[in-house]
């Protein structure tokens, strides 16, 4: 007679008990999968460490020649703190993405407007370090616009910063007649340019977050007011005590916040 179980055969491999999934394993619901790991933040600490000492090292003996007016240790430490952080973009992959190739433009540009400020009475050499920086804010410009802009955000900021430069103006702009009357329109041109680079550091960080970015760019626009006041104000070495820390800081925070 035959037997009316359809059951299929018991074999070996019915035999092994399904294995409890534990601890990391059941989380994932395979065992066959492993599970994931978390993203690592990129150490972009260690890449810039390096070149953000040599900045900070030649940036003090800047200010160091600087006191003592002695012109050939401005000359030798104000082109290597500059290149500090030219060096620093590129250590942390500037070339990698859109917005790292804009801000490295930047730094270059910066790098060498910073040399043709040296000389103290040639206003030719000042003219073109003015238009050095000027296109070096709007590769900064153009690096948040392709890190993405928040439109409130832009908004709001315009207000202050609007604010800011207006008196900023209104403070230098008797001087600037006074003592250099041929740099009218560039001083405004130049300080159009860098309120709207501020504006958009901003709009990047509303949009994208980076405290990088804005912190960056705020020491950036303060420190220029520093160079304004030394050039068409008053000419004291309290200028350079806290305008080069802001500019060098400023710079090597735009440097690190090109690490993907």
């Amino acid at each position: 007679m035959r037997s009316c179980d359809t059951r299929p055969p018991r074999t070996f491999w019915t035999n092994v008990p399904t294995p409890r999934l534990t601890g990391p394993l059941r989380e994932t619901g395979s065992i066959l999968r492993p599970p994931r790991s978390r993203p690592r933040a990129p150490a972009y600490n260690a890449r810039v460490l390096p070149y953000a000492l040599v900045t900070i090292a030649a940036s003090a003996a800047l200010l160091a020649a600087e006191q003592r007016d002695w012109r050939p240790g401005v000359w030798i430490a104000k082109p290597i703190a500059a290149a500090g952080f030219v060096a620093a973009a590129l250590a942390n992959g500037a070339l990698d993405s859109a917005y790292g190739q804009w801000i490295l433009a930047g730094l270059v540009l910066s790098f060498f407007g910073d040399v043709l400020l040296i000389p103290r009475e040639a206003k030719s050499t000042f003219f073109a370090g003015l238009v050095c920086f000027l296109l070096g804010h709007v590769a900064y410009t153009g690096a948040f616009a392709v890190r993405g802009l928040d439109p409130i955000a832009t908004a709001i900021a315009a207000v202050p910063v609007s604010a800011g430069s207006l008196f900023a103006l209104r403070t230098l702009w008797p001087h600037v007649q006074a003592r250099a009357p041929k740099f009218q329109r560039p001083v405004l041109a130049y300080l159009i340019v860098i309120s709207t680079m501020l504006v958009c550091a901003a709009g990047t960080f509303g949009r994208a977050g980076g405290s990088l970015i804005l912190g960056g760019a705020i020491a950036f626009y303060v420190s220029d007011l520093a160079v304004a006041r030394q050039r068409f104000v008053a000419q004291s070495f309290s200028n350079k005590l806290w305008g080069l820390p802001l500019y060098f800081g400023a710079q090597l925070l735009l440097a690190a916040s090109v690490a993907r």
